[in-house]
Protein backbone atom coordinates (compact mmCIF):
# COMPACT_ATOMS: atom_id res chain seq x y z
CA UNK A 1 0.00 0.00 0.00
CA UNK A 2 1.05 3.47 -0.78
CA UNK A 3 2.74 5.26 2.37
CA UNK A 4 0.21 7.15 4.34
CA UNK A 5 2.28 10.45 3.81
CA UNK A 6 1.97 10.43 -0.04
CA UNK A 7 -1.83 9.14 0.09
CA UNK A 8 -2.62 12.73 2.23
CA UNK A 9 -0.21 14.75 -0.49
CA UNK A 10 -1.97 17.93 -0.92
CA UNK A 11 -4.08 18.31 -4.41
CA UNK A 12 -4.43 21.77 -4.28
CA UNK A 13 -3.13 25.26 -1.98
CA UNK A 14 -5.95 25.18 -0.24
CA UNK A 15 -4.59 21.73 1.27
CA UNK A 16 -1.31 22.59 1.64
CA UNK A 17 -0.33 22.98 5.40
CA UNK A 18 2.12 25.88 6.66
CA UNK A 19 4.10 28.32 4.85
CA UNK A 20 1.05 31.26 4.38
CA UNK A 21 4.17 33.69 3.99
CA UNK A 22 4.80 32.28 0.57
CA UNK A 23 1.49 30.56 -0.40
CA UNK A 24 -1.45 32.39 1.52
CA UNK A 25 -3.72 35.24 -0.11
CA UNK A 26 -1.18 38.37 -1.24
CA UNK A 27 2.11 36.42 -0.31
CA UNK A 28 4.93 36.83 -2.49
CA UNK A 29 4.55 33.44 -4.55
CA UNK A 30 1.44 33.05 -4.09
CA UNK A 31 1.08 36.31 -6.34
CA UNK A 32 3.37 34.84 -8.90
CA UNK A 33 1.63 31.48 -8.93
CA UNK A 34 -1.75 33.55 -9.56
CA UNK A 35 0.45 35.53 -12.24
CA UNK A 36 0.66 32.12 -14.13
CA UNK A 37 4.65 33.00 -14.01
CA UNK A 38 6.91 31.87 -11.97
CA UNK A 39 10.92 32.27 -11.57
CA UNK A 40 13.54 30.29 -10.78
CA UNK A 41 13.43 29.72 -7.23
CA UNK A 42 15.11 27.18 -4.15
CA UNK A 43 13.12 26.37 -1.24
CA UNK A 44 15.13 26.51 1.45
CA UNK A 45 13.96 24.65 5.12
CA UNK A 46 13.98 21.90 7.55
CA UNK A 47 12.30 18.51 5.84
CA UNK A 48 9.21 17.30 5.89
CA UNK A 49 7.58 20.89 5.43
CA UNK A 50 6.30 20.47 2.10
CA UNK A 51 9.09 21.61 -0.64
CA UNK A 52 8.55 18.55 -2.76
CA UNK A 53 4.70 19.17 -2.42
CA UNK A 54 4.54 22.86 -3.29
CA UNK A 55 7.15 22.40 -6.30
CA UNK A 56 4.26 19.32 -7.65
CA UNK A 57 1.40 21.77 -6.67
CA UNK A 58 2.79 24.48 -8.18
CA UNK A 59 3.56 22.95 -11.51
CA UNK A 60 0.17 21.05 -11.69
CA UNK A 61 -1.71 24.61 -11.37
CA UNK A 62 0.49 26.40 -13.84
CA UNK A 63 0.02 23.05 -16.00
CA UNK A 64 3.35 22.87 -16.75
CA UNK A 65 5.49 20.06 -17.68
CA UNK A 66 7.27 18.79 -14.44
CA UNK A 67 10.45 16.80 -14.30
CA UNK A 68 11.99 15.89 -11.16
CA UNK A 69 15.48 15.10 -10.25
CA UNK A 70 17.06 14.00 -6.97
CA UNK A 71 20.76 15.50 -6.15
CA UNK A 72 21.82 12.12 -4.16
CA UNK A 73 21.48 9.92 -7.94
CA UNK A 74 21.23 12.25 -10.32
CA UNK A 75 24.49 12.90 -12.68
CA UNK A 76 25.32 15.17 -14.99
CA UNK A 77 23.94 13.25 -17.81
CA UNK A 78 20.71 12.92 -16.14
CA UNK A 79 20.64 16.64 -15.63
CA UNK A 80 21.22 17.09 -19.34
CA UNK A 81 18.34 14.54 -20.57
CA UNK A 82 16.32 16.36 -18.51
CA UNK A 83 16.81 19.75 -20.32
CA UNK A 84 16.61 18.42 -23.46
CA UNK A 85 12.93 16.44 -22.78
CA UNK A 86 12.10 19.57 -21.41
CA UNK A 87 13.26 21.79 -24.46
CA UNK A 88 11.13 19.61 -26.66
CA UNK A 89 8.40 20.01 -24.47
CA UNK A 90 8.55 23.80 -24.89
CA UNK A 91 9.46 23.30 -28.70
CA UNK A 92 5.65 21.17 -28.95
CA UNK A 93 3.37 22.39 -26.40
CA UNK A 94 4.71 25.50 -26.15
CA UNK A 95 5.44 25.12 -21.89
CA UNK A 96 7.71 26.05 -19.48
CA UNK A 97 9.03 23.47 -18.07
CA UNK A 98 9.73 22.99 -14.51
CA UNK A 99 12.57 21.58 -12.94
CA UNK A 100 12.73 20.28 -9.28
CA UNK A 101 15.69 18.92 -7.90
CA UNK A 102 15.54 17.77 -4.61
CA UNK A 103 18.38 18.08 -2.16
CA UNK A 104 20.09 20.36 -4.17
CA UNK A 105 23.02 21.21 -1.94
CA UNK A 106 24.41 16.88 -3.12
CA UNK A 107 25.33 18.40 -6.26
CA UNK A 108 28.73 19.29 -6.83
CA UNK A 109 29.87 22.67 -8.88
CA UNK A 110 30.09 20.63 -12.48
CA UNK A 111 26.91 19.19 -12.02
CA UNK A 112 24.93 22.75 -10.80
CA UNK A 113 26.94 24.49 -13.87
CA UNK A 114 25.22 22.18 -15.84
CA UNK A 115 21.94 24.11 -15.40
CA UNK A 116 23.28 27.54 -15.73
CA UNK A 117 22.53 27.65 -19.61
CA UNK A 118 18.60 26.21 -19.81
CA UNK A 119 18.07 28.49 -16.73
CA UNK A 120 19.38 31.30 -18.34
CA UNK A 121 17.25 30.96 -21.64
CA UNK A 122 14.18 29.95 -20.11
CA UNK A 123 14.46 26.34 -21.37
CA UNK A 124 13.42 25.30 -18.38
CA UNK A 125 11.81 26.94 -14.57
CA UNK A 126 14.42 25.29 -11.85
CA UNK A 127 12.59 24.59 -8.54
CA UNK A 128 15.48 23.56 -6.10
CA UNK A 129 14.55 22.21 -2.56
CA UNK A 130 17.65 21.95 0.14
CA UNK A 131 17.45 21.61 3.63
CA UNK A 132 21.18 23.35 3.54
CA UNK A 133 21.79 26.95 3.38
CA UNK A 134 21.82 27.89 -0.54
CA UNK A 135 24.45 31.18 0.35
CA UNK A 136 27.20 27.30 0.94
CA UNK A 137 26.00 25.10 -1.21
CA UNK A 138 25.14 26.64 -4.07
CA UNK A 139 27.12 28.17 -6.55
CA UNK A 140 26.83 32.17 -6.93
CA UNK A 141 26.11 32.05 -10.62
CA UNK A 142 23.37 30.17 -10.20
CA UNK A 143 21.75 31.73 -6.51
CA UNK A 144 22.02 34.67 -8.71
CA UNK A 145 19.34 33.56 -11.07
CA UNK A 146 17.47 32.26 -8.22
CA UNK A 147 15.01 33.73 -6.22
CA UNK A 148 15.40 32.00 -2.27
CA UNK A 149 12.29 31.49 -0.23
CA UNK A 150 12.80 30.47 3.49
CA UNK A 151 10.07 28.02 4.61
CA UNK A 152 9.64 27.54 7.93
CA UNK A 153 8.92 24.66 10.74
CA UNK A 154 5.20 23.17 10.82
CA UNK A 155 3.43 24.69 14.32
CA UNK A 156 2.23 22.11 16.45
CA UNK A 157 -1.13 23.00 15.62
CA UNK A 158 -0.77 22.35 12.02
CA UNK A 159 0.52 19.22 12.50
CA UNK A 160 -2.25 18.30 14.90
CA UNK A 161 -4.59 19.79 12.02
CA UNK A 162 -2.88 16.91 9.42
CA UNK A 163 -3.25 14.06 11.98
CA UNK A 164 -7.01 14.77 12.30
CA UNK A 165 -7.14 14.97 8.84
CA UNK A 166 -5.38 12.17 7.67
CA UNK A 167 -8.26 10.47 10.17
CA UNK A 168 -10.95 11.94 8.79
CA UNK A 169 -9.85 11.64 4.85
CA UNK A 170 -7.69 8.87 4.29
CA UNK A 171 -9.82 5.47 3.70
CA UNK A 172 -8.02 3.43 5.22
CA UNK A 173 -7.67 4.69 8.73
CA UNK A 174 -11.03 5.79 8.33
CA UNK A 175 -11.78 1.83 8.61
CA UNK A 176 -9.33 1.79 11.88
CA UNK A 177 -11.61 2.99 14.15
CA UNK A 178 -8.24 5.36 15.53
CA UNK A 179 -9.08 7.30 18.32
CA UNK A 180 -5.57 9.97 19.33
CA UNK A 181 -6.58 10.41 23.11
CA UNK A 182 -2.80 11.93 23.34
CA UNK A 183 -0.77 13.84 20.26
CA UNK A 184 2.55 14.85 22.40
CA UNK A 185 4.59 11.63 21.63
CA UNK A 186 3.77 11.76 17.68
CA UNK A 187 4.63 15.19 17.70
CA UNK A 188 7.91 14.53 19.68
CA UNK A 189 8.74 11.89 16.84
CA UNK A 190 8.34 13.33 13.97
CA UNK A 191 10.58 16.67 14.83
CA UNK A 192 8.09 19.21 13.01
CA UNK A 193 8.56 16.89 9.30
CA UNK A 194 5.05 16.40 8.62
CA UNK A 195 5.98 13.10 6.57
CA UNK A 196 7.86 11.39 9.53
CA UNK A 197 4.45 12.26 11.59
CA UNK A 198 2.40 10.76 9.05
CA UNK A 199 4.59 7.46 8.78
CA UNK A 200 4.02 7.53 12.64
CA UNK A 201 0.69 7.53 12.58
CA UNK A 202 0.48 4.74 10.27
CA UNK A 203 2.82 2.67 11.95
CA UNK A 204 0.74 2.38 15.17
CA UNK A 205 -2.16 2.37 13.20
CA UNK A 206 -1.09 -0.85 11.77
CA UNK A 207 -0.79 -2.35 15.42
CA UNK A 208 -5.03 -1.87 15.94
CA UNK A 209 -6.16 -5.47 16.41
CA UNK A 210 -9.36 -6.35 14.82
CA UNK A 211 -12.43 -5.13 15.90
CA UNK A 212 -11.36 -3.02 18.74
CA UNK A 213 -11.73 1.06 18.81
CA UNK A 214 -7.61 1.81 19.04
CA UNK A 215 -6.70 4.45 21.44
CA UNK A 216 -3.48 6.09 21.20
CA UNK A 217 -1.53 6.86 23.82
CA UNK A 218 1.43 8.46 24.10
CA UNK A 219 2.51 5.39 25.86
CA UNK A 220 1.50 3.26 23.37
CA UNK A 221 3.55 5.79 20.95
CA UNK A 222 6.72 5.48 22.45
CA UNK A 223 6.46 2.05 22.92
CA UNK A 224 6.00 0.87 19.10
CA UNK A 225 7.87 3.70 17.66
CA UNK A 226 11.10 1.93 20.08
CA UNK A 227 10.23 -1.46 18.57
CA UNK A 228 10.50 0.20 15.29
CA UNK A 229 13.62 2.26 16.03
CA UNK A 230 15.16 1.15 12.84
CA UNK A 231 12.90 3.48 10.97
CA UNK A 232 14.28 6.51 13.30
CA UNK A 233 18.17 5.92 12.95
CA UNK A 234 18.57 7.36 9.31
CA UNK A 235 19.11 10.43 8.13
CA UNK A 236 17.22 13.00 9.29
CA UNK A 237 15.64 11.49 11.89
CA UNK A 238 17.75 12.30 14.50
CA UNK A 239 19.73 14.86 12.55
CA UNK A 240 19.18 17.62 14.61
CA UNK A 241 19.66 15.93 18.35
CA UNK A 242 22.61 13.88 17.16
CA UNK A 243 24.34 16.83 15.67
CA UNK A 244 24.16 18.62 18.52
CA UNK A 245 25.06 15.22 21.14
CA UNK A 246 28.45 15.34 18.83
CA UNK A 247 29.10 19.40 18.99
CA UNK A 248 28.40 18.86 22.43
CA UNK A 249 31.04 16.10 23.10
CA UNK A 250 33.52 18.19 21.35
CA UNK A 251 32.98 21.32 23.10
CA UNK A 252 33.14 19.42 26.78
CA UNK A 253 36.27 18.09 25.26
CA UNK A 254 35.31 14.40 25.33
CA UNK A 255 36.58 12.53 22.15
CA UNK A 256 34.92 9.27 23.54
CA UNK A 257 31.30 10.73 22.74
CA UNK A 258 32.58 12.66 19.97
CA UNK A 259 33.81 9.48 17.62
CA UNK A 260 30.64 7.48 19.30
CA UNK A 261 27.86 10.40 17.76
CA UNK A 262 30.50 10.40 14.28
CA UNK A 263 30.07 7.01 14.15
CA UNK A 264 26.51 7.38 14.52
CA UNK A 265 25.86 10.13 11.90
CA UNK A 266 28.02 7.97 9.51
CA UNK A 267 26.22 4.70 9.83
CA UNK A 268 23.22 6.71 9.38
CA UNK A 269 24.23 8.29 5.59
CA UNK A 270 24.64 11.89 6.52
CA UNK A 271 26.19 14.69 4.48
CA UNK A 272 29.89 14.46 5.40
CA UNK A 273 30.20 17.59 4.51
CA UNK A 274 27.40 18.50 6.85
CA UNK A 275 30.02 17.50 9.74
CA UNK A 276 32.99 18.98 8.49
CA UNK A 277 31.46 22.14 8.14
CA UNK A 278 30.03 22.09 11.92
CA UNK A 279 33.35 20.79 13.11
CA UNK A 280 34.86 24.16 11.25
CA UNK A 281 32.08 26.13 13.37
CA UNK A 282 32.89 24.92 16.71
CA UNK A 283 36.84 25.60 15.59
CA UNK A 284 36.12 29.37 16.12
CA UNK A 285 33.45 29.16 18.51
CA UNK A 286 35.01 27.18 21.03
CA UNK A 287 38.84 27.01 20.06
CA UNK A 288 39.64 29.76 18.88
CA UNK A 289 42.62 31.54 19.92
CA UNK A 290 43.53 28.98 22.62
CA UNK A 291 44.30 26.31 19.84
CA UNK A 292 44.06 28.85 16.48
CA UNK A 293 45.57 25.72 14.57
CA UNK A 294 42.23 24.15 15.37
CA UNK A 295 40.27 26.16 12.69
CA UNK A 296 43.05 25.54 10.01
CA UNK A 297 42.94 21.55 10.73
CA UNK A 298 39.15 22.07 10.16
CA UNK A 299 38.92 23.92 6.87
CA UNK A 300 41.69 21.26 5.98
CA UNK A 301 39.23 18.60 6.84
CA UNK A 302 36.88 20.29 4.96
CA UNK A 303 38.71 20.48 1.82
CA UNK A 304 40.41 17.07 2.21
CA UNK A 305 36.94 15.08 2.47
CA UNK A 306 35.49 16.75 -0.82
CA UNK A 307 38.52 15.11 -2.45
CA UNK A 308 38.53 12.06 -0.71
CA UNK A 309 34.88 10.92 0.09
CA UNK A 310 33.53 8.05 1.97
CA UNK A 311 34.60 5.65 2.98
CA UNK A 312 37.94 6.84 3.99
CA UNK A 313 36.87 10.52 4.73
CA UNK A 314 35.17 8.85 7.87
CA UNK A 315 38.70 8.49 8.85
CA UNK A 316 39.65 12.08 8.46
CA UNK A 317 36.59 13.04 10.20
CA UNK A 318 37.02 10.77 13.45
CA UNK A 319 40.96 12.30 13.43
CA UNK A 320 39.33 16.17 13.08
CA UNK A 321 36.65 15.41 15.73
CA UNK A 322 39.54 13.72 18.03
CA UNK A 323 41.76 16.76 18.15
CA UNK A 324 38.96 19.51 18.42
CA UNK A 325 37.80 17.62 21.01
CA UNK A 326 40.94 17.50 23.11
CA UNK A 327 41.91 20.96 22.36
CA UNK A 328 41.62 24.10 25.15
CA UNK A 329 38.33 25.86 24.92
CA UNK A 330 37.91 29.65 24.36
CA UNK A 331 34.69 31.35 23.36
CA UNK A 332 36.73 34.72 23.48
CA UNK A 333 36.28 34.92 20.05
CA UNK A 334 32.76 34.24 19.68
CA UNK A 335 31.58 36.60 22.73
CA UNK A 336 33.76 39.26 21.06
CA UNK A 337 31.56 39.45 17.94
CA UNK A 338 28.22 39.30 19.45
CA UNK A 339 29.46 42.28 22.01
CA UNK A 340 30.24 44.07 19.77
CA UNK A 341 27.22 43.42 17.45
CA UNK A 342 24.84 44.66 20.47
CA UNK A 343 27.48 47.72 20.77
CA UNK A 344 26.74 48.90 16.88
CA UNK A 345 22.79 48.36 17.72
CA UNK A 346 22.81 50.52 20.57
CA UNK A 347 25.47 53.25 19.45
CA UNK A 348 24.24 53.55 15.77
CA UNK A 349 26.77 54.45 13.15
CA UNK A 350 29.02 56.45 15.52
CA UNK A 351 31.94 58.61 13.29
CA UNK A 352 35.09 57.04 11.84
CA UNK A 353 37.79 59.06 13.51
CA UNK A 354 40.03 61.51 11.41
CA UNK A 355 43.10 59.94 11.72
CA UNK A 356 41.28 56.69 10.78
CA UNK A 357 39.32 57.68 7.43
CA UNK A 358 41.06 57.12 3.86
CA UNK A 359 41.92 60.12 2.27
CA UNK A 360 42.44 59.25 -1.71
CA UNK A 361 41.23 62.99 -2.51
CA UNK A 362 42.71 66.66 -2.27
CA UNK A 363 39.37 67.76 -0.65
CA UNK A 364 39.62 65.00 1.44
CA UNK A 365 42.95 65.85 2.96
CA UNK A 366 42.15 69.31 3.35
CA UNK A 367 39.03 68.25 5.62
CA UNK A 368 42.00 66.77 8.03
CA UNK A 369 40.86 62.76 6.92
CA UNK A 370 44.12 60.57 7.92
CA UNK A 371 45.53 63.65 9.47
CA UNK A 372 47.59 62.97 12.54
CA UNK A 373 47.16 58.94 11.63
CA UNK A 374 50.35 56.97 13.47
CA UNK A 375 51.85 54.18 11.06
CA UNK A 376 52.55 51.39 13.56
CA UNK A 377 55.75 49.73 11.74
CA UNK A 378 57.55 53.16 12.04
CA UNK A 379 57.27 52.40 15.89
CA UNK A 380 59.49 50.02 18.18
CA UNK A 381 57.71 46.32 18.25
CA UNK A 382 55.75 47.97 15.19
CA UNK A 383 52.94 49.23 17.69
CA UNK A 384 51.84 52.48 18.66
CA UNK A 385 49.42 53.86 21.28
CA UNK A 386 46.31 55.30 19.34
CA UNK A 387 42.72 55.63 19.62
CA UNK A 388 41.35 53.22 16.77
CA UNK A 389 37.18 53.55 17.90
CA UNK A 390 34.79 56.35 18.21
CA UNK A 391 35.62 59.14 20.60
CA UNK A 392 32.05 57.55 22.04
CA UNK A 393 33.47 54.12 23.10
CA UNK A 394 36.75 54.69 23.61
CA UNK A 395 38.44 52.15 26.20
CA UNK A 396 35.70 49.81 25.17
CA UNK A 397 36.30 45.91 25.57
CA UNK A 398 34.82 43.83 23.64
CA UNK A 399 37.95 41.33 23.18
CA UNK A 400 38.15 38.98 26.43
CA UNK A 401 41.06 36.80 26.46
CA UNK A 402 39.90 33.03 27.70
CA UNK A 403 41.78 31.57 30.47
CA UNK A 404 44.19 29.19 28.92
CA UNK A 405 47.62 28.98 28.53
CA UNK A 406 47.87 30.79 24.84
CA UNK A 407 45.12 33.73 25.69
CA UNK A 408 46.93 34.02 28.97
CA UNK A 409 50.07 35.33 27.03
CA UNK A 410 47.80 37.49 24.69
CA UNK A 411 46.69 39.31 27.50
CA UNK A 412 49.49 40.17 29.29
CA UNK A 413 50.59 41.43 26.15
CA UNK A 414 47.48 43.08 25.44
CA UNK A 415 48.07 44.88 28.95
CA UNK A 416 51.27 45.77 28.04
CA UNK A 417 51.00 47.92 25.00
CA UNK A 418 47.58 49.50 26.17
CA UNK A 419 48.53 50.21 29.58
CA UNK A 420 46.34 53.61 30.95
CA UNK A 421 43.91 52.60 27.54
CA UNK A 422 42.14 49.04 27.93
CA UNK A 423 41.73 47.44 31.74
CA UNK A 424 43.12 43.97 30.75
Amino acid sequence: MTPLAERMRPQTLSEYVGQQHLVGEGAVLRQAIDRGKIPSFILWGPPGVGKTTLAQLIAKLLDKPFFQLSAINAGVKDIRDAIESADKQNLFQQKGAILFIDEIHRFSKSQQDALLGAVEKGIVTLIGATTENPSFEVIPALLSRCQVYVLQHLSKEELIGLVDRALLQDEWLKSQEIRIQEYDALLLYSGGDARRLLNALELVANYRKPGETYMVTNERVKELIQQNAALYDKTGEQHYDIISAFIKSMRGSDPNAAVYWLARMLDGGEDIEFIARRMVILASEDIGLANPNALLLATTTMDAIRMIGMPEARIILSQCAIYLATSPKSNASYMAIGSALELVRQTGSLPVPLHLRNAPTKLMKELNYGSGYQYAHDFEGNFVQQDNLPKEIEGKILYEPGKNPAEDKVRQKLREDWKGKYRY
